[in-house]
C-alpha cells in the first residue's frame, strides 16, 4: 500500500500580519491532491497541526473541508487519518469522527488511554494504524497512574505500550511528537529538547512512524520519519525544501521512501544592500520574484531612511520585516528591527517576560496555563 504522509498544514495561519490562506488554498488544491491522485496512495496521513490555532477562523475550516472533499473524491478512495497537533484543539478534530469514519476519514479522538488499530488491508494482508494525538505527559499520567512518568518520554511509552502492538503485523503510528535526532529550527526550538525529547526506540514495534510537528522533512531513525510543513511559515526555514512523502508499505519490514517536491507559490527571500540600491529600477527588473515573495530586507545605509518601511512595502507587498545593519547598530551590538515580528513564539516572549518580573522560571502548570489560553495550543 502507498501512503502519503502529511502535516503541519496550520491552516489559516498569518505571518506578520499577511494572510497566507489563498496560497495553502493554492499548494493543497494545486499540487497535493494532483500528487495524491497520481500516487495511487490507499491512505493519506495529517499528522497534527491541521490549523494554526485552536479556534481557527471560518475561512480555515472551509479551506480544510474543501481539500478533505477533494481528497474523498478522488477515483482511488483513499483511507484518510487526521490527528490533532499541539495547535489544535483536539476536541475540534475528534468532532464528528464517527460519522466521517463512514466516509473512510478517520479522526483521532479525545486521547483517554487507549488508542484502537484501524485495520486496512491491501495485497500484503493488514495493515493497523494507530492514532496517537499529541499528548502531554500530565495528561498520560492521568490515565496510567500506576506508571512512572516523569518526562515525555516516559509518557509516549507508556501510550505505545498499552496499544498492545502485534509484532507479527504491519502497523502505522500517527504522531504529533518532538523525536530525538530531528534537526530544529527557529521557533520550533521553544517546544522542544530537554523533557520534550521522545527517543525513537519507543516506536520499535512500529514499520512505519508518520510524525508531525518538525517543520523540516527528515528521517530521524529507520521508518521514523516527518514529513514537514507543505509551506514555509518563518525566516527559520528559508533553506527548507518542501515536499510531500511518500511510502510505499510492501510485505512486513518493507517500507520504501520517497519524496515529491512542492513547488511554492510566494517564496522567502533574506536580501540586503542600500535603500538606493535595492529599489533601483534596474535591480527590481532583475528580480521580479521579489514582488510577491516574503522578504526580510537588512538595509546598510548609515542613516535611518525616512519612512523606508512604507515605501519598501509599496514596492514589495509581502515584506514581512526590515532592519538596518550599519556602523552604528554593529557598535551597538544589535540589528536594528522595523516592522514585521520577532523570530521568537508567544510562549517565548510571555516565559521570558514572566521570569524578567517574578525572578524565577514559570513551572510545568502556569506553561500548561499559557499554551492552552493565550498561545491557543
Amino acid at each position: 500500500m502507498k501512503i502519503v504522509h502529511l502535516s503541519d498544514l496550520h491552516i489559516g495561519r498569518s505571518v506578520s500580519g499577511v494572510p497566507m490562506i489563498e496560497e495553502q488554498r493554492m499548494v493543497l488544491f494545486g499540487q497535493i491532491i494532483p500528487e495524491v491522485r497520481k500516487s495511487g496512495a490507499g491512505a493519506v496521513i495529517i499528522a497534527g497541526d491541521v490549523f494554526d490555532r485552536a479556534n481557527p477562523a471560518a475561512d480555515a475550516i472551509t479551506l480544510f473541508d474543501d481539500f478533505l472533499a477533494g481528497l474523498a473524491m478522488l477515483e482511488t478512495k483513499p483511507e484518510i487519518f487526521i490527528i490533532s497537533g499541539n495547535h489544535d484543539s483536539a476536541e475540534r478534530i475528534a468532532y464528528g469522527s464517527r460519522i466521517m469514519e463512514r466516509s473512510g476519514i478517520h479522526l483521532s479522538p479525545v486521547y483517554d488511554g487507549n488508542v484502537k488499530p484501524v485495520t486496512l488491508r491491501d495485497e500484503h494482508g493488514e495493515i493497523d494504524f494507530y492514532m496517537l494525538p499529541f499528548v502531554r505527559k500530565s495528561t498520560v499520567r492521568y490515565f496510567f497512574p500506576e506508571e512512572e512518568i516523569d518526562s515525555e518520554n516516559d509518557a509516549i511509552a507508556a501510550a505505545v505500550r498499552a496499544m498492545k502492538v502485534n509484532p507479527d503485523r504491519r502497523s502505522v503510528c500517527v504522531a504529533h511528537q518532538f523525536v530525538t535526532g530531528a534537526s530544529v529550527s527557529g521557533a520550533e526550538e521553544s517546544n522542544v529538547g530537554g523533557l520534550d525529547a521522545v527517543n525513537p526506540t519507543v516506536f520499535s514495534q512500529f514499520d512505519y512512524v508518520a510524525l508531525g510537528h518538525i517543520h523540516r522533512p527528515q528521517t530521524v531513525a529507520a521508518g521514523i520519519r516527518y514529513c514537514g510543513s507543505p509551506l514555509k511559515y518563518s525566516f527559520a526555514e528559508l533553506d527548507h525544501s518542501k515536499s510531500i512523502t511518500v511510502v510505499d508499505l510492501a510485505g512486513k519490514g518493507d517500507v520504501r521512501i520517497s519524496e515529491i517536491p512542492l513547488v511554492p507559490v510566494n517564496d522567502w527571500y533574506d536580501i540586503r544592500g542600500t535603500f538606493a540600491e535595492i529599489t533601483a529600477k534596474e535591480y527590481i527588473e532583475a528580480h521580479p520574484e521579489l514582488a510577491e515573495g516574503y522578504l526580510r530586507v537588512t538595509l546598510t545605509d548609515e542613516n535611518d531612511i525616512p519612512n523606508g518601511y512604507r515605501s519598501l512595502q509599496a514596492l514589495f507587498h509581502n515584506m514581512l520585516e526590515m532592519h538596518y545593519d550599519n556602523s552604528r547598530t554593529r557598535a551597538m551590538g544589535i540589528t536594528s528591527e522595523t516592522g514585521g515580528a520577532s523570530n521568537k513564539s508567544d510562549e517565548e516572549i510571555i516565559r521570558e517576560l514572566f521570569e524578567l518580573q517574578n525572578g524565577r522560571q514559570m513551572n510545568e502548570e502556569e506553561i500548561n496555563y499559557i499554551r492552552k489560553t493565550i498561545c491557543g495550543q
